[in-house]
C-alpha cells in the first residue's frame, strides 16, 4: 500500500480554490503556499524542481536505464473550484452500502440522488463534512503522484526512463497552461492525472467558449411605464427562452453538447447573462456561438438597435486533433491499465484539462482517473482502493517506456 491517502488528507487541509476575477497568476495566494510544500517534498523524493513566481512547480526524476526511453510527464492542478473551501473536513468511511451521513445537520449523500454509490459497497471512502468540497480535484490526482514517486525511491531497482512532473495553477478558471513552458518542461509526452471514477481514460474534451450577454433596458415609475419601459431583466429571461432547453447541462451526456447559463445579475436598466458554450464537435461548436449571436440580433430588431450586446471568447478546444497522431500514447496508457486489472473506460471529458491547452501547445497529452466522483461540491467523494489503482497505473505506465514496450 502506498502513502496516498495521507497525501491526499494532507492536501486538502490547504484552501486553494482559485478566484476567476483576480488578474494575477496563480489567482489565490495558498497555492503558491501548496506548490512549496509539493516543492519541498519532491526534493525529498530524489528530483530536482523548479517553482517560478506564478506557482508553476516542475519537478525531474532523472533516468535510472541505460536505453534512450520517451520522457513522461505527469501533471495535475493545485487549484480547486469555485466552491467553499474554506476548513476542509475529510473523514474515511468503510462504506456498507445506504446513504451517507455527511454531518448532524442533516446534510446527507442519498443513493437515490447518487446511484453511483451503489459501485463502492464494501470499499473505503473519503468524504466531506457537507459544508465544503474535499478538493480530489485534483489533489487526488497531485497525491497519486507523489505515491508513485515515493515508491520509485523506496525501490530503487524498478526501472524507468526520465519523469517530468508539473503542478499548475488556476486550471479550474481555463488558465492553467496560459503561463505553461512546454519547452522548459522537456517532456516528449504526458499525462493529466484529472479524471473522474476507476478506468477513465480521455483523449477527447469539449471545445469551449465562454459569452458575455449585457442587455440594457429603461426605467421608468412602473405607474407610467406603459410603452415606456423596457425591462432588461425580462428581455434577458427572453434570450435565455430562445436557446434550446434540451442543450442544457441538466439534459446532455456523453458527446452533447450545451448552453450553460452560469450567473445572472441584473436590474431594470441593465442585467448581465455569463454562459458557457460547450461541444465536442466544431461545427456544431461554431453553430451554438452563431445561435447566441442570432438571437441578439432578433432581440435587437424588437426592442433596438444595442439593447443585447454579446461578449464571447473561445477558452479551449478539442485535444482529440492533437492526440489522434500520436494514439500510442493512449494505446500504452490501456496497456497500464489492463496490468493493473483496470478495464479502460474511454470516454470524452465533458469539460475540459489542462491536457487540452498544453496539447496544442506541442504537449500531446490525454487524461487518466483518479478515482473522485461529485467534483465541486459537497457531496464529493473518492474511494481509497481507486486512488491506490491510480497510483498502480502510474507506475504501469513509467513500466511500459521504461522497457521499450510501447507501441509507436
Amino acid at each position: 500500500m502506498s502513502n496516498v491517502i495521507d497525501n491526499l488528507l494532507r492536501y486538502v487541509a490547504i484552501n486553494t480554490r482559485s478566484d476567476d476575477k483576480s488578474k494575477v497568476t496563480p489567482s489565490t495566494p495558498n497555492q503558491m503556499k501548496l506548490a512549496k510544500l509539493l516543492q519541498k517534498e519532491l526534493e525529498e523524493l530524489g528530483l530536482t524542481t523548479e517553482l517560478d513566481d506564478h506557482a508553476y512547480l516542475f519537478g525531474t526524476l532523472p533516468s535510472n536505464i541505460e536505453s534512450e526511453t520517451k520522457t513522461i510527464a505527469f501533471l495535475a492542478h493545485l487549484d480547486t473550484a469555485n466552491f467553499n473551501s474554506e476548513n476542509v473536513n475529510p473523514r474515511v468511511i468503510e462504506y456498507k452500502g445506504g446513504d451517507i451521513e455527511l454531518n448532524e445537520g442533516g446534510k446527507t449523500m442519498a443513493v437515490r440522488d447518487f446511484p453511483n454509490l451503489a459501485s463502492y459497497i464494501g470499499q473505503r471512502l473519503v468524504v466531506t463534512d457537507g459544508t465544503t468540497l474535499l478538493g480530489a480535484d485534483d489533489k487526488a490526482g497531485i497525491a497519486e503522484i507523489m505515491a508513485a514517486l515515493k515508491i520509485l525511491k523506496d525501490n530503487p531497482t524498478i526501472p524507468h526512463g526520465e519523469i517530468k512532473v508539473a503542478f499548475t495553477p488556476d486550471e479550474e478558471i481555463g488558465r492553467g497552461p496560459a503561463l505553461f513552458d512546454v519547452e522548459k518542461l522537456g517532456a516528449d509526452l504526458g499525462y493529466t492525472v484529472d479524471g473522474g471514477p476507476l478506468g477513465e481514460l480521455q483523449f477527447e474534451n469539449f471545445n469551449a467558449a465562454s459569452a458575455d450577454i449585457t442587455v440594457r433596458g429603461r426605467s421608468v415609475h412602473p405607474g407610467s411605464a406603459k410603452n415606456k419601459m423596457k425591462n432588461a431583466i425580462l428581455i434577458a429571461c427572453e434570450f435565455n427562452a430562445a436557446l434550446p432547453a434540451e442543450e442544457r447541462p441538466e439534459h446532455t451526456e456523453g458527446y452533447e453538447g450545451f448552453f450553460h447559463l452560469d450567473e445572472m445579475n441584473g436590474r431594470v436598466e441593465e442585467t448581465i447573462l455569463n454562459y458557457i458554450i460547450r461541444d465536442h464537435d466544431m461545427d456544431k461548436f461554431q453553430a451554438k456561438k452563431e445561435r447566441m449571436n442570432k438571437t441578439a440580433q432578433n432581440l435587437n430588431k424588437k426592442y433596438g438597435e444595442g439593447t443585447v450586446e454579446v461578449t464571447m471568447s473561445d477558452s479551449y478546444y478539442n485535444m482529440k486533433e492533437k492526440i489522434e497522431p500520436y494514439m500510442y500514447i493512449v494505446e500504452n496508457a490501456k496497456q497500464a491499465f489492463e496490468m493493473a486489472g483496470v478495464q479502460p473506460q474511454i470516454s470524452p471529458v465533458r469539460g475540459g484539462t489542462d491536457g487540452a491547452q498544453l496539447s496544442y501547445k506541442g504537449l500531446p497529452c490525454p487524461n487518466i482517473f483518479t478515482g473522485g466522483e461529485n467534483f465541486h461540491g459537497e457531496f464529493e467523494f473518492i474511494s481509497v482502493e481507486s486512488m491506490e489503482k491510480a497510483v498502480e497505473v502510474i507506475l504501469n505506465i513509467i513500466a511500459v517506456y521504461a522497457e521499450n514496450q510501447f507501441v509507436e
